[in-house]
Parts: C-alpha cells; sequence; structure tokens
C-alpha cells in the first residue's frame, strides 16, 4: 500500500477518486449518505482551493486509490463548521480542520486509518497548527439500520489524543435516499492538541 500526501495542483488527479469513494463509503451506516458524483465534484474542487488544503491517498497494488484523507484550515473555508467552533472559543487561525477519511471495507484494519491521520497530523503541524478537528455524526444506539456488531470509531479516535468538545455541535443535512429529501443529522466535535 502506498500512502501519498498530495497539495496544491496534484489534488486535482484525486479529485474523481475521492468523489467516488466519499459515496461508496458513505452510504454505509453511519452516514447513509446517498449523494451523487456531480455534488461530489463540486464540493472537492471548492475544497481543493481552501487554505492549506491537503488530499492522502492510499493506492494499492494495481495502483488504484482505495482511500483517502482529506484537511484544511478552517478560515476561510467550511464556515459552517466554524461557528460552533467560535462560540466555544478557540481562534480558527490554531486550528486544521480533518474533513473526510475513507477507505475501502477491503483495506481496513491494516494501519491505513492511523496513516492517515499520521500525514495530516504531520501538515497541521508543519503549517503551524495547534490543534486538529474533525466532525462525527451522532445516530442513536437503536437506529435501526445499525449493523449487527457494528462498532464506533470513538476508541480509535481517544486512543490517538482525540476527545469530543463538550458542547460543540453542528447540524448538517444530506439525503439517505437517492433523490430523498435532505435530512438534518447531529455532528459532533472532536479534537487534539498537539
Amino acid at each position: 500500500m502506498k500512502i501519498r500526501a498530495l497539495t496544491g495542483g496534484e489534488m486535482e488527479q484525486a479529485l474523481p477518486a475521492l468523489a467516488r469513494l466519499r459515496i461508496e463509503v458513505f452510504r454505509a451506516y453511519p452516514y447513509l449518505y446517498a449523494g451523487s458524483e456531480g455534488y461530489e465534484l463540486d464540493y472537492l474542487h471548492t475544497f481543493s482551493k481552501a487554505p492549506d488544503a491537503l488530499i492522502v491517498t492510499a493506492t494499492n497494488a494495481d495502483n488504484v486509490i482505495v482511500g483517502c484523507a482529506t484537511g484544511s484550515a478552517l478560515t476561510g473555508h467550511h464556515v459552517e463548521f466554524a461557528e460552533p467552533l467560535v462560540d466555544a472559543g478557540i481562534d480558527l487561525t490554531t486550528m486544521f480542520y480533518f474533513g473526510e477519511s475513507v477507505l475501502l471495507p477491503a483495506y481496513r484494519g491494516e494501519g491505513i486509518g492511523h496513516a492517515f491521520f499520521d500525514a495530516r497530523e504531520a501538515h497541521a503541524l508543519a503549517l503551524g497548527y495547534k490543534r486538529a478537528c474533525f466532525c462525527a455524526v451522532e445516530r442513536p444506539a437503536d437506529h435501526p439500520l445499525r449493523p449487527d456488531g457494528y462498532s464506533p470509531l470513538d476508541s480509535f479516535w481517544t486512543a490517538r489524543g482525540y476527545k469530543q468538545l463538550a458542547g460543540a455541535l453542528s447540524h448538517f443535512d444530506w439525503p439517505e435516499t437517492p433523490d430523498g429529501p435532505k435530512i438534518v443529522h447531529r455532528m459532533h466535535y472532536w479534537t487534539r492538541s498537539f
């Protein structure tokens, strides 16, 4: 498996793969996201122009991108993510935002998730950020679509030093069925100081 950190113009080559991975991986529980490739590409082209943007890719032996993770500054981008952090008294210029981390199921459990965090944390530190954050969707334990044996990633994030930011929540809407209505979802913030 090859892990690469892409910045600037290098990111453009990974955007179509990232769009497809976002749709495929986020279709599953807990996100249940029914997105379109056109929307994803528009969103990702905007993301790629954000200050300090980064895409980390995982490529298999056949040179196919099977996973991606993203990050960027919060200032000048991700306005909807920033407001609850400002309300919590956080200086956005010190905080690096970790966007999605998507990996095909066949490649999980091989340390790629750690490699994604390592690369984004190193990028943030090299640029002088003091902390990082990301959001995760909240689902009730009795959600009807929760798979048997599902294990949330809380223990993985905690082991890497991330903690839920008390009292800070965002709400984002997305469809859970193709052509279905957008549904509001609660998102929790996780943060770590470097």
